[in-house]
C-alpha cells in the first residue's frame, strides 16, 4: 500500500526568518574567514600541538554550551530574545580583533572564547525567534532556509579567505596573512550587527502567573529526542580536525580553505531542500541518512590522501545539510512554545559538552596514536548511533520524530 505524502506547504516564510537569515549570512562571512585558518595558524604559525588545538576548540564549545542554555532560559523568562541576539553578534567582532594581535595560543583561546560567548548568547534565542514565527508545518523550511543563508555566508567567507591567503602567502610560518584576514573578518561582522536592528520580536501569549510544576517540565518526547542526538554527538568532534587532516595529507593552507569552501557550497545548496523534505517525510528519516553519510565520510578521512579529501569534504557538506537545520526543527517540534528557548538551550548545552569531550579526545588520539585515530573513533560512534536509531524513534512517537509517514494531522 502506498503512503501518501503531504503536499509541501505554500505558506510564505515570515519576514523575520529572512532577516535572521541575512544576519547569519554576514556573520558567517566574518566567521568563516577565520575558522578554517585557525588550525593552520595555531599549529603552523604559533607552534602549538593538536592537543592544544583540541583544548581551544573544546573550551570554545564549553562557553557556547553553558551560555546558550542560560540565554535560552532567560529569553523565555523575560520574553525578550532580541537583546541576546544583538549582543551575540556584536561580541565576535571583539573576539576576532583579539586574534589579530595574538602571539601565542592562549591569546587565541581568549579571542576564540569571546567570539563563542557571542554565539552562546545568540544561538538559542535566535532559533527560538525562528520557531516562534513559524507553524510546525513549515518549520523545516524555515530552519532549512536559515541554514542555507548562514552557510552561503560561510561559503563566501571561506572562498574570500582562500583567495586572500593565496595572494598574501609568505613563508610557512608567516603570521601576516592570517592577521590581515582576521582584521577584515572583524569588519565584516559589523554588517551582521547592523542588520539585527531591523528584526522584530514575534508576538507570544503571556505566560500563566504560576504554572504548575508539570507545566514547567519539558515533555518526555523532547528528552527522548535529545538523548538520541547526544548519542550521535559522541562522534562529532570539531571540524578543525578535518582541516588539519587536509593539511596533513599535503594540501597547502590556501587549498585547505578552498576544500572547506567546497564543503560549504554543498551545505548551502542542500539545507533548504533537506528542511522541506523533512516537513514531508519526517525529521528522523532525513537525520538518519545524514548520520550514515557521516560514518562513511569519517572512515574516508581516516585513510584519505590529497586527492580523496575533495569528494570527502563535498559529501561532508551533504551530511551537514541533512542534519543541522533539521535537528533544530526536531527539537522545536517537541518543545512547548513557552519553553522553546530553554529547550533549545538545553540542546546546545548537552551537545556542546559532548563535543568538548569528543574534541579533546580527538586531539589526544591525533598526538598519541596518529592522525587517522580520531576519524576511526568518529566513524564507529556514528555507526552505533545509526544502528540504535530505529529503536529510539519508535518510542519518540510524534510524526516529525517518527520514521513512518502519514497524511497531515
Amino acid at each position: 500500500m502506498r503512503v501518501k505524502l503531504p503536499r509541501v506547504s505554500r505558506v510564505p516564510l515570515p519576514r523575520s526568518v529572512w532577516l535572521l537569515g541575512g544576519v547569519s549570512f554576514f556573520a558567517d562571512v566574518s566567521s568563516e574567514m577565520t575558522y578554517p585558518l585557525l588550525p593552520l595558524f595555531i599549529v603552523a604559525v604559533l607552534g602549538a600541538s593538536a592537543t592544544s588545538m583540541g583544548w581551544i576548540e573544546g573550551s570554545a564549545q564549553a562557553v557556547v554550551a553553558v551560555l546558550t542554555a542560560y540565554a535560552g532560559v532567560r529569553s523565555d523568562r523575560y520574553r525578550r530574545r532580541l537583546p541576546w541576539v544583538r549582543w551575540g553578534y556584536g561580541l565576535p567582532v571583539i573576539g576576532k580583533s583579539i586574534l589579530v594581535v595574538a602571539t601565542a595560543w592562549p591569546m587565541v583561546l581568549l579571542g576564540r572564547t569571546v567570539d563563542r560567548v557571542g554565539k552562546g548568547f545568540r544561538s538559542s534565542p535566535r532559533d527560538a525567534l525562528i520557531a516562534d514565527a513559524t507553524p510546525e508545518a513549515i518549520r523545516g523550511r524555515a530552519f532549512g532556509l536559515h541554514r542555507a543563508m548562514d552557510t552561503a555566508g560561510a561559503l563566501a567567507g571561506s572562498l574570500v579567505a582562500a583567495l586572500l591567503l593565496r595572494e598574501l602567502a609568505g613563508s610557512r610560518g608567516d603570521a601576516r596573512p592570517y592577521r590581515v584576514i582576521f582584521a577584515i573578518s572583524a569588519v565584516m561582522g559589523l554588517a551582521a550587527v547592523a542588520l539585527t536592528l531591523l528584526v522584530r520580536e514575534s508576538p507570544r501569549e503571556s505566560p500563566r502567573e504560576s504554572p504548575a510544576p508539570g507545566q514547567r517540565a519539558l515533555p518526555p518526547a523532547y528528552w527522548m529526542v535529545l538523548i538520541m542526538l547526544l548519542v550521535f554527538a559522541i562522534a562529532n568532534s570539531s571540524d578543525t580536525f578535518l582541516l588539519l587532516r587536509a593539511a596533513d595529507v599535503g594540501l597547502s593552507p590556501w587549498v585547505v580553505v578552498l576544500a572547506y569552501t567546497l564543503y560549504n557550497a554543498v551545505y548551502t545548496l542542500g539545507s533548504y531542500p533537506a528542511g522541506a523534505i523533512s516537513d514531508r517525510v519526517g525529521r528522523w528519516r532525513v537525520i538518519g541518512i545524514g548520520w550514515a553519510i557521516y560514518a562513511v565520510v569519517y572512515a574516508g578521512f581516516a585513510v584519505a590522501n590529497a586527492t580523496s579529501v575533495w569528494p570527502l569534504f563535498a559529501i561532508y557538506g551533504l551530511y551537514m545539510a541533512l542534519t543541522d537545520g533539521v535537528g533544530k526543527a526536531l527539537i522545536a517540534d517537541h518543545a512547548p512554545a513557552e519553553h522553546r528557548g530553554r529547550a533549545l538551550g538545553i540542546f546546545y548545552l548537552a551537545t556542546g559538552v559532548t563535543t568538548i569531550l569528543s574534541s579533546v579526545a580527538a586531539g589526544v588520539l591525533w598526538d598519541r596514536i596518529g592522525p587517522a585515530a580520531p576519524f576511526w573513533l568518529g566513524s564507529g560512534a556514528a555507526a552505533l548511533a545509526v544502528a540504535i536509531l530505529p529503536f529510539v524513534v519508535r518510542r519518540a512517537g510524534r510524526r516529525h520524530g517518527a520514521v513512518a509517514t502519514t497524511t497531515p494531522r
